[in-house]
C-alpha cells in the first residue's frame, strides 16, 4: 500500500494543490497530514484547506499541528479525519494519531504537557494487534536526527519517544522542525520528517513485504 505524507502546509494554499496532484501522480492509497494545515487560522481555513484533497476520493488522515487551532482534534471533514487520540486501520496498516506539540518559546495555539501526550498516546493505542502500525505524530520523537533544530538543540517529544521504544510502531510519520528533514531509527522504527510541504517537500512511502521511504518532492 502506498502512503504519500506531508507536513506543515501553514496555510499556503499552492502546497494543498500540489500535493493532490502529486498524489495522483503516485498513485497513492492514503494521505497522512501531520499537522500545521494552518498558520494561527482558524476552523473554517482548516476545513477548507483539507477540502482541497478530498476530491481524491482517497482517505485523508491528519492530525492538528501547534500552529492550529486546538478544536481541529476534535472534528472530522467530509472526506479527511482527525486521528488525534484515535487510530483507524485500512488493511493491514493502522494508524495511530498525536497532534500539537510539547511548550514551546512561542507560546503557540497548540501545546500539551508531556504527561498528556503520553495520554493521548495511550488513548489511542489501545486493542492495536496488526502487521503495520504507523505512529502520525506532528512533533518528531526526542533525541533523533529530525527533531534537532538549526541551534543544535534536540526539541522532540520525550513522550513520543518512549512510547517508540516500549511500543515499536513500524514507522512515526512526523514533521514540526522545519530544517530537520530526513530519516531516522529507534530500534526497529524507522522516523520520518518529510519537511515542510510550504516548501514543496513530501514522503513517498510503501508497505508490502517491507516498508521503503523516499523523500520526496512536492
Amino acid at each position: 500500500m502506498k502512503v504519500l505524507v506531508a507536513t506543515d502546509f501553514h496555510g499556503y494554499e499552492a502546497a494543498f494543490e500540489n500535493f493532490a496532484s502529486k498524489a495522483e501522480e503516485e498513485k497513492a492509497e492514503i494521505l497522512v497530514i501531520c499537522g500545521d494545515i494552518t498558520h494561527f487560522g482558524t476552523i473554517q481555513e482548516a476545513k477548507y484547506l483539507l477540502s482541497l484533497l478530498t476530491d481524491l476520493r482517497l482517505p485523508v488522515l491528519f492530525v492538528p499541528g501547534n500552529c492550529d487551532p486546538p478544536a481541529l482534534a476534535d472534528i472530522d471533514v467530509e472526506g479527511a479525519m482527525c486521528i488525534h487520540g484515535k487510530s483507524v486501520s485500512y488493511g493491514d496498516l493502522t494508524f495511530i494519531g498525536v497532534g500539537g506539540s510539547p511548550s514551546t518559546p512561542l507560546n503557540t495555539l497548540f501545546e500539551m504537557t508531556e504527561e498528556k501526550i503520553a495520554q493521548i498516546l495511550n488513548e489511542g493505542s489501545k486493542n492495536i494487534d496488526n502487521r503495520w502500525v504507523i505512529l502520525v505524530s506532528h512533533t518528531p520523537p526526542k533525541g533523533t536526527s529530525v527533531d534537532k533544530i538549526h541551534l543544535g538543540e534536540h526539541v522532540g517529544s520525550s513522550s513520543v519517544r518512549s512510547f517508540v521504544e516500549e511500543r515499536k510502531p513500524s514507522a512515526v510519520f512526523c514533521g514540526h522542525i522545519h530544517e530537520a528533514r530526513g530519516k531516522d531509527v529507534i530500534g526497529g522504527t524507522i522516523i520520518v520528517n518529510p519537511g515542510p510541504a510550504r516548501h514543496g517537500y513530501c514522503a513517498i512511502s510503501s508497505f508490502n513485504m517491507e516498508i521503503e521511504v523516499e523523500l520526496g518532492f512536492l
